[in-house]
């Protein structure tokens, strides 16, 4: 550098770096400034229409109602059924009984009066300890969990996949050396031979096992089908 250098950069008209730190510190507040009061402008905006759509669900308007059940249908279409199916490891969490093929009110005494669990070794005295011992009514509402070859047990109420219109539901009587599971309807009038089907049913076909039960609930969807139904299927189990 030579003799004078010095005195030349210094009085020249090269930005000086603090001043022009400190203009991008101003550039950047105003910038965030105004990024952040937009975002609160955009959450009130939002906050008011979430309120004005509350008060207008708690209007007492068939528009209200209207709308209340289709969001209802959405939530439980969208949301829970599909959680519950994640939680529960089963496609169909909850089941309606449409058929009375699994009725009876008094134990398991009639039921043992078919002569085909005597031909799979079991006796009245083996079913003291199964699930839905009084059977299951039409119109119930089965909750179900997914269940493995491994975790089911004679005696177990199982929802399957007999490649009929509606999944069966019925209970094990069999669990054969193959790894498939032989199963019967509990009741006794309709239910008195087994079903081709419900032989060798593969682990694949079983869609959950019946854990517990709301009587009669499911009614309030089969009451809009009964209709179509054949005169002889039609009404309450008796």
């Amino acid at each position: 550098m030579k003799e004078g250098d010095e005195d030349w950069i210094l009085n020249s008209d090269f930005p000086k770096p603090k001043k022009e730190f400190d203009k991008g510190i101003r550039i950047m507040d105003k910038s965030l400034g105004d990024k952040f009061g937009y975002s609160r402008k955009k959450s009130e905006y939002i906050a008011r229409q979430v309120k004005r759509f509350w008060k207008f669900i708690k209007e007492d308007s068939w528009a209200s109602l209207i709308v209340s059940l289709v969001l209802a249908f959405l939530i439980i279409k969208f949301i829970f059924f599909p959680f519950l199916s994640f939680v529960t490891g089963t496609s169909l969490p909850l089941v309606i009984v449409e058929s009375c093929s699994m009725y009876h009110s008094d134990g398991m005494d009639l039921v043992f009066k078919s002569p085909i669990y005597g031909q799979y070794g079991l006796s009245l005295e083996d079913s003291k300890n199964w699930s839905f011992k009084n059977g299951l009514s039409k119109g119930d509402i089965i909750f179900a969990v997914g269940a493995d070859y491994e975790d089911l047990h004679v005696g177990d109420v199982i929802i399957f996949n007999g490649r009929q219109r509606h999944p069966i539901i019925h209970r094990i009587i069999s669990i054969n050396d193959d790894g498939t599971v032989t199963t019967k309807g509990d009741n006794f009038k309709t239910n008195s031979g087994l079903l081709d089907i419900e032989r060798s049913i593969k682990s694949e076909q079983i869609i959950g096992k019946a854990v517990f039960r709301v009587p009669y609930l499911g009614w309030l969807k089969l009451i809009f089908f009964e209709a179509m139904r054949p005169a002889s299927e039609r009404g309450f189990c008796s």
